[in-house]
């Protein structure tokens, strides 16, 4: 099992070189002498909040600009790695994204953790009845395979919860059920009619996310641990990025942020825009930042 899941990796990663070829990275000069970085990023609602808001505080306190590439986590681990990105700031360790690490961890530099307690797993509405679905060992029930027909809805197919859940798939016996892959918006657009609707659903899911605040919701438990233990979500440079901007590096050593915080700011980047949601993050939360910055 361990090494197909390995397999899908090295197949992820093959892809990543490919897909890296045009990156490059970001040159000083293309600035008019102003330093560059560039991060990568995936769409979802945490890592979006937390590497633009990393943008926003360096540019506004460093002589630096920030550039942001969208890529596949795959992509991302494969960039930073090979030098074609300087960081990404959503390593999710050390279960999620495990299995990528185990491939560049060698070829990348850890700064630490940007937040903690994050947990992955599988969710339900609290409107189905726990005594019917409780546990992920309930799923084999025959009538629980009706009523979802027969289906886990997913996020994207390169995720680390993905890969997971895979795992999860096969530990648990869930052979009546397919893992259907889709974005991150697509899985949340799914809960939501499911919900307005009064249908069961189960999706792959994870805190800290806006939906928790938008739905009452609840974890299906795991008493197998295939989905993993609480997470760290760490930020990761290439080899030589302390040296070559060690004001960023320090910055981003620095940069932690509280679940709960977090949390309250990516509901309200749903309500407003991430855009207002940094703003006023930000606003509120001055004494923290500047530590971040002086370290």
């Amino acid at each position: 099992m361990r090494n197909r899941i390995a397999k899908r990796v090295a197949t992820s990663l093959f892809a990543a070189t490919l897909a890296l070829g045009a990156l490059g990275t970001a040159q000083a000069d293309e600035h008019g002498g102003m330093k560059s970085v560039e991060f990568g990023w995936t769409a979802w609602s945490d890592a979006e909040f937390v590497t633009k808001l990393a943008k926003q505080v360096i540019e506004a306190n460093y002589d630096y600009k920030v550039e942001l590439t969208l890529a596949d986590i795959g992509v991302q681990y494969q960039g930073v790695a090979k030098g074609d990105l300087d960081g990404m700031l959503m390593a999710w360790l050390p279960d999620t994204h495990g299995n990528y690490m185990e491939r560049v961890g060698d070829d990348v530099v850890d700064l630490g953790p940007l937040y903690e307690g994050a947990r992955l797993g599988w969710i339900v509405p609290n409107y189905v009845p726990e005594v019917a679905l409780s546990s992920i060992e309930d799923l084999k029930k025959e009538g629980n395979i009706k009523k979802l027909d027969g289906t886990i809805q997913g996020i994207d197919p390169g995720a680390g919860l993905m890969q997971l859940s895979e795992t999860t798939m096969e530990e648990y016996g869930l052979d009546d059920y397919r893992l259907q892959s889709a974005s991150g918006a697509a899985m949340t657009a799914a809960l939501k009619r499911a919900v307005d609707n009064g249908e069961w659903i189960v999706v792959t899911g994870w805190t800290p996310h806006w939906k928790f605040g938008r739905f009452d919701l609840r974890f299906l438990e795991d008493p197998k641990g295939t989905l993993g233990e609480a997470q760290h979500i760490d930020a990761i440079v290439r080899e030589g990025f302390k040296e070559d901007h060690p004001e960023i590096a320090a910055f981003l050593t620095n940069m932690y942020i509280p679940l709960d915080e977090l949390q309250a700011a990516m509901a309200k980047a749903q309500a407003t825009s991430y855009e207002e949601a940094i703003d006023a993050y930000i606003a509120e939360n001055q004494e923290r930042i500047q530590g971040w910055i002086d370290g």
